[in-house]
């Protein structure tokens, strides 16, 4: 059957093109004469003997049943008393009959539906749930009847093997690890030549069923070499058993004669997905089309090298004695880099100050304290739902600020509580920020550096991150990578180590594979597949809640993740309550019908701005000078499976969405998808195989419980949310009186002190000053590993947490009562006494009492409040904090708290100060909150006021030329425009006579 091409061949990276813009004609492709002949007398009999035994078994059978039995089911609803009677031999001849009855009616399912596939063409029926051995004898039954036929060859795969065992034969159907791009767009164009190539093969099967399906001899042995890629196309056993065989899941067949022989580049074929360009192939005896080659002595138009080659090869194998065989050919690149594999991890783990979640999970999985293990062991999703939902906190916190001053409900966001607090511990333990930002310096650095060297960007199929490296899989060779990457294993892989990576910086590049998204682990390496390069449809079978955990996860990361720029994620049929968690990238369809037509448009939109634009692909357009916004990836998630119909039309579209930047992950309940190029299972112990990929991966899930806590965090923060009233009050007040002196007294705004404890060892000094800290601004209680996580990164083992606790708790020791200072809450949270207090928490109990409290009804009371709370102010928080600690800051949002905090209380204190016009206390106590909040507009506002009140135009011109100053090549904010002119008219002219 001659070969598929693809119209893209000739531009993509890689193909053959010479010089003249003409397609190089792949070598090894000698076609061998067809002999055509004639149906035979036996033909004949086996169709007659099949229509008989097709017409016993459809017919008699129920005819008998029906005449010599009856109905075996009671013609009514049966009484309690039915399950007491005795049983008779007719009530066991009527059950047997219900079995008989049963079995008829799921053959004759599997007689429809090989009749189907067989007439309509499609080489590969449906399977019949349970009917392993009566579908395959169905299938012999309609093959032999329907052999007389002209295409008989195209719907009677595994003919030969009539009598053989089922499991030979009825492998579950995975996916080729390629599919040709482009295979629906050029259905016209290549119609003729599959006519023909569907004779072809209706003439060998005819041939080899004349010669009764026995294995050929060594003379007819054949042999296939395995062909160069051909733009995005690589061969795959799959597609080759497909081809020469009528049935891809023969590719067994094909592996099993090829295994372990050594091949001309000295390697072997050792896993079904892994092979390579120039390997040969020996092939059933039973295989047809013009590709295969037999041996030497009948091809005389194989090259001699290629002759010798076979040779060789035909003494390696089972042919040895009486057999034949095959040694590829010494092209060295790799047709396997669309087949995932594994990267050589020949490196030492890295020891240096990175973070390496792997080994933080590892060291502690057996102490997870009922977190949740699905989000502990994924890094990267954490990573980017924890600091989605800080930015979410943020902005509702500012949103909230700039609102009005006091009774807000942003400046205390809601503490979660039960599952969603779970989360969040798990989250903050799990979550690897450096990571992320290392994989994405590490994407853009490369995208740079390739447009540096007027590269294209090379396709990636796959990026695994092993031992702290990056490796990138390619989908064919693209030369010598940019410093300071290196080749990888083969010429399929760059790889960038983790050192090399950290001296990458921020660059003003587009992100070059935003639609990588992880997948799960393999032998300790973490698998992120780009869904928008894959050529085709990618499918995933599966339990309904497994799928759903799978799609929840991809879903969750593609909308949080850190090394994308802009994406639209398009649910369809599920996920409705996922679009909190960005609602600028999440799109929710729903159903098939819907993504059908907004598909064909953005389709055809794409296609005609890629022609317009002269570019290939998204990759040359995504990253190049112009990083047209257009290129931004589309990804589509569709948890349901389609109809037939609307998989065709699915297929058709994902033909050429690898090169428009469009991916497709779509559920399946039965791992049969038209337009699959990858196929996937998820089984219920958490498994993700692609047996063609050579993929057994530990999946990266969100189960349900998870997926509605995640939610209900990033509802809980959202801006927008309506609130039922003010909740500012703050988690932990103290007493404010003399009576209320505490016996630790932490000093965290500004440097850090602590009163009333002795310094603990040098050495342990440190880490239990960082974890007292940490407890100080979570008086709900931190869990274990949350406080393990962020002293430890990397992780560490239970014995030196437990040792660290205890250090702890002697450290902080008991009050006078007894009663310990670090205690453990139901939840087996640490939490502190009452008695430990910072001067944040008296901060915040001082504003609270002013503006909420006793200040409300005293005016003489929430000056002094006021004025004491300004006076804790010293800095900003922990302002001497050493270099590489506290890292876990980065997740809270007390940074952004604090400032507002100290600008309210100015905003208060000006407010009480100008209520006398005392303008000049104003200015102190705002000027007081503006050296620890600075950016805060509303401070220089009611600065620029207080000022004006004093009456003096020079000194309100000064200010003004301080603020333009501040501003830097930004300007003045509008409002500070605005306000400017009302209060100094000429303040422009002013400010330019003063030079």
């Amino acid at each position: 059957m001659p070969r598929r091409r693809t119209s893209s061949s000739s531009s993509s990276t890689g193909s053959t093109t010479g010089a003249t813009g003409t397609t190089a004609a792949p070598r090894n492709r000698t076609p061998q004469p067809v002999r055509i002949r004639r149906r035979s007398f036996g033909d004949f009999v086996k169709a007659f003997f099949a229509l008989v035994a097709l017409a016993v078994l459809l017919v008699g059978v129920p005819g008998a049943l029906a005449t010599q039995i009856g109905w075996p089911l009671p013609d009514g609803v049966p009484s309690l008393d039915w399950l007491q009677q005795e049983i008779t031999v007719h009530t066991f001849l009527n059950i047997l009959t219900v079995i008989v009855w049963l079995a008829w009616a799921q053959f004759t399912a599997c007689v429809l539906v090989e009749m189907k596939a067989a007439l309509s063409g499609v080489g590969v029926p449906g399977r019949v749930p349970g009917a392993g051995p009566s579908q395959l004898l169905a299938r012999q039954l309609v093959a032999a009847l329907l052999l007389v036929g002209a295409t008989a060859a195209s719907f009677t795969p595994g003919l030969s093997q009539l009598g053989n065992s089922y499991d030979a034969n009825q492998k579950p159907t995975v996916a080729a690890a390629q599919a040709t791009p482009g295979l629906f767009a050029q259905q016209q164009e290549q119609a003729s030549g599959a006519a023909a190539a569907l004779a072809e093969q209706a003439s060998h099967a005819a041939a080899h069923a004349d010669a009764g399906g026995s294995t050929a001899q060594q003379g007819d042995t054949k042999y296939y070499r395995i062909q160069p890629p051909e733009g995005r196309h690589h061969d795959s056993l799959w597609e080759i058993a497909q081809r020469h065989l009528g049935d891809g899941r023969r590719y067994k067949e094909i592996f099993e004669l090829n295994k372990d022989r050594v091949q001309p580049d000295g390697s072997k074929l050792s896993e079904a997905s892994l092979i390579r360009p120039g390997w040969i192939m020996e092939m059933p005896g039973d295989a047809r089309g013009g590709e295969l080659v037999e041996m030497p002595d009948e091809a005389p138009n194989v090259s001699p090298d290629v002759q010798q080659q076979i040779s060789d090869y035909a003494r390696t194998g089972d042919h040895a004695q009486g057999g034949g065989g095959a040694q590829g050919g010494s092209d060295q690149g790799h047709g396997g880099a669309t087949q995932v594999s594994v990267p050589d991890q020949q490196r030492p783990a890295h020891d240096g100050t990175g973070h390496q979640q792997a080994t933080a999970v590892g060291a502690e999985s057996d102490s997870s304290f009922g977190l949740p293990e699905a989000l502990l062991t994924a890094p990267l999703l954490a990573a980017g739902l924890l600091g989605a939902l800080g930015r979410r906190r943020r902005q509702a916190l500012w949103q909230s600020a700039f609102g009005s001053v006091g009774g807000r409900r942003g400046m205390e966001p809601p503490t979660p509580t039960g599952d969603a607090q779970d989360v969040q511990d798990a989250l903050l333990v799990g979550a690897d920020p450096e990571g992320v930002r290392l994989l994405d310096r590490s994407l853009r650095g490369l995208a740079a550096s390739l447009a540096e060297e007027s590269r294209a960007l090379p396709v990636v199929y796959a990026a695994w991150l092993s031992n702290g490296d990056l490796h990138l899989q390619l989908a064919q060779p693209a030369g010598k990578p940019p410093a300071p990457w290196q080749q990888g294993q083969d010429q399929t892989f760059w790889m960038l180590a983790r050192t090399d990576a950290e001296r990458y910086e921020d660059v003003d590049t587009a992100a070059p594979y935003p639609g990588l998204v992880s997948l799960g682990t393999m032998d300790d390496s973490r698998l992120l597949l780009n869904l928008e390069a894959v050529p085709g449809i990618v499918s995933l079978s599966g339990r309904e809640a497994d799928r759903a955990a799978v799609f929840a996860s991809v879903a969750a990361e593609l909308a949080t993740n850190g090394w994308s720029d802009r994406m639209t994620i398009t649910l369809v049929g599920f996920g409705e309550d996922l679009t909190p968690l960005a609602p600028n990238r999440i799109r929710h369809l729903e159903d098939v019908e819907a993504l059908v037509e907004t598909m064909e448009a953005e389709t055809r939109q794409r296609r005609g701005a890629l022609g317009a634009a002269g570019h290939d692909s998204v990759l040359t357009g995504r990253t190049g000078p112009a990083q047209h916004t257009r290129w931004a990836p589309h990804l589509v998630l569709l948890a349901a499976q389609p109809s037939a119909e609307d998989a065709v039309k699915l297929a058709e579209l994902a033909a050429d969405a690898s090169r428009l930047g469009i991916g497709y992950l779509v559920g399946t309940e039965t791992g049969d998808l038209p337009g699959a190029a990858w196929e996937m299972e998820i089984t219920g112990q958490g498994k993700l195989l692609a047996p063609l990929l050579g993929l057994e991966l530990d999946a990266q899930l969100l189960p349900a419980a998870q997926q509605r806590a995640v939610v209900e965090l990033f509802v809980e923060a959202d801006p927008e949310r309506e609130s039922d009233g003010p909740a500012t009050t703050p988690p932990f007040l103290v007493d404010i009186s003399e009576q209320g002196r505490p016996a630790v007294y932490a000093r965290l705004v500004g440097p850090y002190e602590i009163i009333g404890l002795d310094n603990p060892d040098g050495e342990r000094s440190a880490l239990l000053h960082e974890a007292l800290a940490l407890l100080l601004l979570h008086r709900e209680g931190v869990h274990p590993r949350v406080l393990s996580s962020a002293l430890w990164p990397r992780g560490v083992t239970d014995d030196v947490r437990g040792a660290l606790l205890d250090r702890l708790h002697d450290w902080l020791g008991a009050d006078p009562d007894g009663t310990p200072r670090l205690t453990t809450d139901g939840s087996g949270r640490l939490t502190l006494a009452k008695s430990v207090v910072s001067d944040l928490d008296v901060l915040r109990s001082l504003y609270h009492e002013a503006t909420q409290g006793r200040g409300v009804d005293s005016r003489a009371v929430r000056g002094r409040l006021l004025t004491d709370a300004l006076v804790l102010v010293r800095g900003p928080l922990l302002a001497d904090r050493p270099e590489g600690r506290y890292r876990w800051l980065t997740h809270e949002i007390v940074d952004a708290q604090l400032p507002l905090l100290v600008a309210d209380t100015g905003l208060a204190l000006c407010e009480f100060h100008m209520e006398k016009n005392r303008a000049e206390k104003a200015i102190e106590a705002l000027q007081a909150a503006l050296r620890t909040a600075p950016a805060d507009e509303r401070l220089w506002h009611e600065l620029l006021r207080a000022t004006h009140a004093t009456g003096d135009p020079d000194r309100l011109t000064a200010l003004a030329t301080d603020l333009i100053g501040r501003s830097g090549a930004r300007g003045l904010p509008p409002r500070t425009e605005a306000l400017l002119d009302e209060l100094l008219p000429a303040w422009r002219d002013a400010i330019a006579a003063v030079g």
